[in-house]
């Protein structure tokens, strides 16, 4: 693709490491359900309360690893995060002997993977400040081709042995480790970007240098927290997003299911959202360059992308209308994926992986309530029900990503004045 030869050889070799780590974290999580499922005899509740342990654990991680960002310095808490996890994964064969320990290490396996990506988003946007936007996209296309590896390669490991995958993981995590650990030990990061600085004048501007966008507000967790222009609104349209989501596994699939329908079809929707990412950036191109040429635009877009491909499949309840609805879903994905981290580089200055992890843990509670929420819709009235939920999931996320917009303003006028 384009992008492998217009940068510089350290972000290429960083694209490939991300790709082989986000492939060996995809060979575990399609897995878990069968798992605990055929592998420990457990009932399908029971599965599902696993995936929920991680997904608390997940959300703690995010919230955790963007507080600790100035506290340990970038090295200590990529480096650390990614080891922990792989040894949680190592040691899951052996602790899936014992349920209670089982579970908690799927919890820590949440809390450590988790806790790098405020770190790693952080990083991209310190590191290469004038072209975060672009990198951050690239870097998300590397990761889903990553994912779909991963993926496709996961059904055959378990043939062979569910241990497997979960030491397969744990191998990818510790490459991914060394190349952290070698790689920002030949880089310099801006002081305020990549550990602590005690006694650094906290003033916006003066960090910030000339021309550069105001930051967030400092002094502590409290008063970040109060700063809700820059993170709440944000949030919750992703967490929006996020819940209309949950409709693909608690609502299309047991769908597909009772019509009798192949469950490869199923997959195949799936399938189809791994290609779109990867061949589709040209039309999402066009769309930030004709009718979101703003990263806060984008994220509107996005909300409203989601919110009519989920209406195609309530008008269309039909395998067509799934693919349809599927490829505007994609599309929305694909613009709001990078542009969330990117708006918080901008905005947020030295206070970013904080806001990063912040605004992950908010809006990864729509996957947490999600499958809940959307099952319970289809258990009492199909899929009718599920879907009417997610379109005024989607309409709703638009708004307050709206709202978002509207509140930031004053900050970007700031900065054309300043320009």
């Amino acid at each position: 693709m384009k992008f492998l030869h217009n940068y510089p050889k350290e972000v290429n070799v960083f694209l490939a490491a991300s790709l082989v780590n986000s492939a060996g974290g995809s060979l575990m999580w399609p897995l878990i359900s069968m798992y605990v499922f055929d592998e420990l005899g457990k009932s399908m509740a029971a599965a599902g309360f696993v995936i929920l342990v991680q997904s608390v654990g997940a959300i703690l991680g995010q919230l955790a690893g963007g507080a600790l960002y100035h506290k340990l310095g970038v090295k200590k808490l990529i480096v650390g995060a990614i080891l922990a996890n792989a040894l949680a994964l190592f040691a899951l064969p052996l602790l899936s002997l014992y349920w209670i320990p089982f579970i908690v290490t799927m919890g820590l396996i949440g809390f450590f993977n988790a806790m790098s990506f405020p770190a790693i988003q952080a990083f991209i946007g310190f590191r290469f400040a004038d072209r975060r936007a672009e990198l951050f996209n690239v870097t998300y296309v590397a990761s889903n081709i990553g994912i779909a590896i991963g993926t496709a390669l996961s059904g055959f490991l378990a043939d062979v042995s569910y241990s497997l995958s979960f030491i397969l993981n744990g191998l990818s995590s510790v490459v991914f480790a060394a190349f952290f650990f070698v790689y920002l030990r030949k880089i310099r990061m801006p002081d305020f970007a990549a550990a602590p600085s005690p006694g650094r004048d906290s003033n916006p501007a003066s960090a910030n240098g000339p021309g550069k966008r105001p930051k967030a507000a400092g002094g502590g967790f409290w008063p970040l927290l109060a700063n809700t222009r820059v993170y709440l609104f944000m949030s919750i349209g992703t967490l929006l997003i996020y819940l209309g989501n949950s409709m693909w596994n608690t609502g299309i699939s047991p769908s597909i299911i009772s019509e009798g329908l192949p469950k490869s079809m199923y997959g195949f929707l799936w399938t189809l959202n791994g290609i779109l990412i990867f061949v589709a950036q040209p039309v999402t191109m066009l769309i930030k360059r004709f009718a979101a040429r703003t990263v806060t635009s984008q994220m509107t877009g996005s909300g409203l992308l989601y919110m009519f491909g989920f209406f195609i499949i309530l008008l269309l309840p039909s395998y067509t209308g799934m693919v349809i609805g599927m490829t505007f879903v994609t599309l929305g994905e694909m613009l709001i994926a990078p542009a969330t981290p990117a708006f918080i580089s901008e905005h947020a200055g030295k206070n970013a992986p904080f806001y990063i992890g912040l605004t992950g843990g908010i809006s990864a509670i729509g996957r947490v309530i999600g499958p809940y929420v959307m099952g319970s819709l289809y258990d009492h009235g199909g899929l009718a029900p599920v879907l009417r939920l997610a379109v005024f999931a989607g309409l709703a996320s638009a708004l307050f990503f709206m709202l978002h917009t509207r509140l930031n303003r004053p900050i970007a006028a700031a900065v054309a004045r300043e320009a």
